[in-house]
């Protein structure tokens, strides 16, 4: 098919439709939009849940700067709470995953060290949605 004979169909398809087609097209789009912004949406996190060992060590409030320094079995994994996030900002582990996660805001969100055994979660006023298996 050439290109101008692919430009005629789009042109015949087009004639095809009328004015009440393009208004269910753009309520089409729009709802897609609304679907999409209240599905995906959460409400930020207010409190951090910081773990050592499986156990619970300390819940934070995410308003207040901090920054907390945990042992464990390779070393210390340092942790910063600043402006509403929260992140592990150095830790011993060799891999660094927990360290590259960066900053955690919304609910349900969490930065895990296994070899140091130690983990952070944002927690807030709702339960999480969502978690990293449902994505």
């Amino acid at each position: 098919m050439n290109s101008i004979s692919a430009a005629k169909s789009w042109r015949d398809w087009l004639s095809l439709l009328r004015s009440g087609d393009y208004v269910v097209m753009g309520l089409c789009i729009v709802l897609w939009g609304g679907i999409t912004a209240f599905c995906w949406s959460q409400a930020g996190a207010t409190r951090v849940k910081i773990f050592q060992d499986g156990q619970l060590y300390a819940e934070l409030d995410l308003a207040a700067a901090r920054i907390l320094a945990i042992d464990g079995p390779l070393g210390k994994t340092t942790i910063e709470v600043a402006a509403g996030r929260a992140r592990i900002a150095s830790d011993p582990s060799p891999r660094q995953y927990c360290v590259r996660a960066g900053w955690l805001t919304q609910v349900g969100q969490s930065a895990i060290c296994l070899p140091n055994r130690t983990s952070i979660e944002l927690v807030g006023q709702r339960p999480a949605r969502y978690d990293s298996l449902s994505y």
